[in-house]
């Protein structure tokens, strides 16, 4: 990273932390244990119960290493791919987030038109109505519109191929999570819909404009948006778990249809491409300013200490300031990790969608080690 992208970091990432109030970006960090991140994942396969994990870290300066725990097959003991293809997930919302602002750069839609602009009479529903929501409350989960998600893990397990229509049917059928148009309530479909516009205004496909306008533009060579009815994984990558119960059976969910996450969750990716996406989107490679200081606005994510904005996440570091970045669930993965001030960035995977909530825990706790470098 040049000494001027260094520099650019730091300011977005000081407006960030002005915006969710949390106090000034570390100076420095302390020296940590080369092997930090090692241990952490030894200790999400030893105690956590994952059956896999890996792990990348960029330094900032150009330095990256990754690291792989556990087994990539249950079945065979197979080692985990390094730095392996993972289903990354609602980090997928950044992406299909970064198209929809670079859009508003171009002058294609504004962030305060109504969705009834781009998609007239679509939003209709008990307590919310696409006449009176606009873009931005959608990419700010601030709509109060319905999620569909606890509807479909059926469809996604058994391989059906879900059109976005059919998402919007099912969240519709539910009435508004709030009526104010302020209140951060977190909707899938939120995201739908913003891939809709963006489909409305391009007249192309979400998937080929995420691929032209950030996948080919930053050199991201693995990462991808799955192909309608593309149920495995391209490249090297772990086998997937998924288990209803603490301690009970994995079952192998490698091989799923993911369109029921479509705009908010169905890319696939590396660990260090991730990092790579995060890096460049937080050092003002892919906004203009002013989009860029728009998506680092954010309103709270209840008492958490985290703030959402559009489509970027920020949280509290143990060690003062914030990190950017987001984190996803998909059907047999879980993935957390961002960017500090320094440049430093983290991206952690396993390889199972836990049942317990103490493994996302350890997750986080992990990304803060490594961003705090302990």
């Amino acid at each position: 990273m040049t000494r001027q992208r260094r520099r650019r970091l730091a300011a977005v990432v000081a407006v960030g932390v002005l915006a969710v109030g949390v106090g000034a970006q570390p100076a420095a960090f302390a020296a940590g244990r080369p092997d930090s991140v090692q241990r952490g994942l030894d200790e999400l396969v030893r105690e956590g119960g994952v059956p896999g994990a890996l792990a990348a870290v960029s330094d900032g300066e150009g330095r990256a290493r990754t690291y792989t725990a556990g087994v990539g097959d249950v079945v065979t003991g197979a080692v985990v791919p390094r730095d392996g293809q993972v289903r990354i997930g609602s980090n997928t919302k950044v992406f299909t987030a970064v198209v929809v602002l670079q859009l508003v750069g171009e002058g294609r839609l504004g962030l305060d038109d109504r969705v009834e602009e781009h998609l007239p009479g679509v939003v209709r529903g008990e307590g919310f109505d696409g006449r009176r929501i606009t873009v931005r409350q959608l990419l700010q989960h601030t709509s109060g519109i319905p999620d569909y998600e606890a509807e479909v893990g059926d469809a996604i397990e058994q391989g059906r191929y879900v059109e976005p229509r059919e998402l919007l049917e099912i969240a519709f059928r539910h009435p508004a999570t709030s009526r104010d148009g302020k209140t951060f309530g977190y909707s899938n479909t939120n995201y739908v819909l913003a891939g809709l516009i963006v489909e409305k205004v391009t007249r192309r496909s979400l998937a080929s404009e995420i691929d032209r306008r950030v996948v080919r533009e930053l050199g991201l060579r693995h990462t991808y948006f799955p192909a309608p009815r593309e149920r495995g994984i391209r490249e090297a990558h772990p086998r997937a778990y998924h288990q209803d119960v603490v301690g009970g059976p994995l079952r192998d969910v490698t091989e799923i249809d993911p369109s029921a996450a479509w705009a908010a969750g169905q890319m696939v990716s590396t660990n260090s491409d991730l990092n790579r996406f995060f890096g460049a989107l937080l050092a003002g490679d892919l906004l203009e300013p002013a989009q860029q200081e728009a998506m680092m606005r954010t309103v709270p994510v209840g008492d958490s200490g985290a703030g959402y904005g559009l489509g970027l996440m920020s949280r509290p570091l143990s060690c003062g300031g914030v990190y950017w970045g987001h984190g996803g669930d998909i059907t047999g993965f879980e993935i957390r990790g961002g960017v500090a001030g320094d440049g430093r960035a983290v991206s952690v995977a396993v390889t199972v969608d836990p049942a317990d909530y103490a493994v996302t825990r350890r997750l986080e706790a992990l990304v803060d080690r490594s961003l705090c470098r302990r």
